[in-house]
Order: structure tokens, then C-alpha cells, then sequence
């Protein structure tokens, strides 16, 4: 009897164990029980569907086009190089920008095979169906910026242009001296270790580490206060409230936040630093803004890899955390940096 009851124990404490480890599907925007549609979308090459929303002039009428990718936890509403310019600004110069739900984010269908190759076909059939021509420019902030380094690397024969905005690095980088990234990993709250740790090594438990309540999961994604500069928190305190941020994680954490991290921190195919110049000719040109006092994306390893990759342009900006680029005067700087540079 007792032998049965320990079965049946087992058999429950593997069952809950099973539930709590496997994420549920997504809720597929359009379809009964999932979140509505109310942006345009554009059918991709597999069937999926990408949610975008415009900026700026005209795409008809622009003078240059430029795909922003959004971070982590955000969505095509927080496109900061777009809403935090100088009023005027993006018709005085011409500008055209589209920002984009990535997959499982927003109203853009989730994509089980999400790779950072995959999303730079992404945004090279964004382009496509949107007629933006043979050449445009990708802006990537800080997980977005990952996405930049998979355009470079899978579709640099279409870019006018690049902008990597505080990008988030890899710490398995092969190319990244171990003794540094230790100890910029070593460096970050004991919680973001693990957070981080899981992702890279145990993928399949992300959703469970991020939903559980037994041990800290990670601070980006508990919002704590303690991983931002003082600029950060001057910034977050100026905020509009965000009407949008109820639309970031509506189809379910795994192929939002989860599945970033789980790309973001993964074994990649290929190293940003071992990328050649893929421009050398020197008509297209690749920037790298970082903050000086950034703590989530620590400075220090963004100086080596410009070291190792001379032909991208890096600017630091003293005194600036994360989230530098919400700064009207920065944004600026960043988009005419960026299109002076055209040839």
C-alpha cells in the first residue's frame, strides 16, 4: 500500500513539475481567444504575419528609410528614435521609419524557430513587401541591437546603413576575452547571473525560471530600479504613462521575453567579433552608441569589440545610462550622425 501511495505521489509531484515547465501555446492574435488585430500587418515567407506602425514622411515620399527594432519587453510602439526627436525633425530631413512587433511580440505572430537569422529575414521581407527598395537602415536597441549584428552578418548587401543603440552582448561570445567577460558577468546581481545562465545553458527551463516565485528571477524583467543609472531613473520618471505595454507581452511570456532571452544569451552560429567589414568600400557606414554609466550593458565590453572592428564608428556619451536615446537631443544626434553619412 505504502509502495502505491509513493507512486502515485511521484506521479503527481512529476505531473505538476511537467505543467509548470511547459509554457502554454501562444494566443495568436486574430484567432478566437487571442488578443485583436489593430495595426497593419504583412504576410511573411513562412506565413506569419508582422505587425509595423510608421513614422516620419511618407514612405513614398522619403529621402531615407530607416527599420527600427525594438528591445526587450517593448513592442513597435517604443520606437525612442521616432517619439524622442525634435519636433519636425524627421520631415525636415526626410525621414521615413517603420518599427515592427517582433515575433511573439505585439500583434507579430510567434515563430517556435526564432533565430537571429530568422529575424533579419524578417526585416529584409518587412522591407520587401513594404517597397522600401534595394537599400535602408536598421536601428536595433539593446536586445534589438542583437538583431542589427544578425543583418550585418545575413543581409549587409541591403543595408544603406546600421545603427547598434547600447546593444546587449553575449557573454559566450568566443571572441570576447574570458577574463572580461567574466568578469562583466560576475559583475551583474547574483539573480541576473542565473537569469542569464538558464537561458544559455538550460533553455528549455527560461519559462519556468521567469514565471516561478521561489528564487529571484531576473531584474530587467521584475522592473527593479537597482540596474538603472541615475540618468535611467531621471528618464523613467518623466514616462508618459505607457497605454501600449499591456500589448507587449499579450500572446504569453515564452515567445516574448522568454524566447529572447533564450536567443539573446544561446549558443549564436556565428560571432559579431570575427564579422569582417562588410562595407568596404566605405559607402555604408555602422555606428555603435553606448552609455558611459551604462549597468545593464556595462561599457566596457562594447569598447573591446569596436577595438576588434574598426570600421564601426562608436560613440560614447558620458555620464548616460540605457536609455540615452529617449534624451530629444541624443535621438537627433543619433539619426543625423547616421544620414550624413550617406554617400
Amino acid at each position: 500500500m505504502l509502495t502505491k501511495i509513493a507512486s502515485i505521489f511521484l506521479i503527481g509531484i512529476l505531473a505538476l513539475s511537467y505543467q509548470a515547465i511547459i509554457p502554454p501555446p501562444p494566443r495568436t492574435c486574430g484567432l478566437p481567444g487571442g488578443p485583436p488585430i489593430t495595426s497593419p500587418r504583412i504576410k511573411l515567407r513562412d506565413g506569419r504575419h508582422l505587425a509595423y506602425k510608421e513614422y516620419g514622411v511618407p514612405r513614398q515620399l522619403a529621402n531615407h528609410k530607416i527599420i527600427f527594432i525594438h528591445g526587450f519587453g517593448s513592442c513597435r510602439h517604443d520606437t525612442v528614435i521616432a517619439t524622442n526627436v525634435p519636433s519636425g525633425l524627421l520631415e525636415e530631413l526626410g525621414v521615413y521609419i517603420v518599427s515592427f512587433d517582433r515575433p511573439g511580440y505585439g500583434e507579430s505572430d510567434a515563430d517556435p524557430k526564432r533565430s537571429v537569422k530568422s529575424l533579419a529575414l524578417d526585416v529584409e521581407d518587412l522591407a520587401d513587401k513594404l517597397g522600401l527598395g534595394s537599400k535602408f537602415y536598421v536601428m536595433g536597441f539593446s536586445m534589438g541591437g542583437q538583431a542589427v549584428w544578425g543583418c550585418l552578418r545575413f543581409i549587409p548587401h541591403r543595408l544603406a546603413g546600421a545603427t547598434l543603440l547600447t546593444p546587449v552582448i553575449n557573454y559566450w561570445w568566443h571572441g570576447l576575452p574570458s577574463n572580461m567577460s567574466t568578469k562583466v558577468y560576475y559583475d551583474q546581481p547574483t539573480q541576473d547571473q542565473w537569469a542569464v545562465r538558464v537561458a544559455h545553458y538550460v533553455p528549455w527551463l527560461t519559462f519556468w525560471w521567469f514565471s516561478q516565485n521561489w528564487f529571484p528571477t531576473s531584474s530587467v524583467v521584475q522592473g527593479n530600479p537597482a540596474i538603472f543609472s541615475p540618468q535611467d531613473l531621471s528618464i523613467i520618471s518623466n514616462f508618459d504613462k505607457n497605454e501600449h505595454k499591456s500589448q507587449v507581452k499579450q500572446q504569453g511570456e515564452h515567445e516574448s521575453i522568454c524566447r529572447d532571452a533564450m536567443i539573446g544569451f544561446g549558443s549564436w552560429d556565428f560571432d559579431p567579433l570575427d564579422l569582417d567589414n562588410p562595407f568596404p568600400d566605405n559607402t555604408t557606414q555602422v555606428h555603435l552608441w553606448q552609455g558611459a554609466d551604462d549597468r545593464l550593458v556595462p561599457a566596457t565590453l562594447q569598447r573591446y569589440i569596436v577595438q576588434k572592428l574598426p570600421w564601426i564608428q562608436y560613440h560614447e556619451v558620458p555620464g548616460a545610462g540605457h536609455l540615452f536615446p529617449y534624451i530629444e537631443e541624443v535621438g537627433a544626434a543619433i539619426i543625423k550622425t547616421q544620414l550624413m553619412d550617406t554617400k
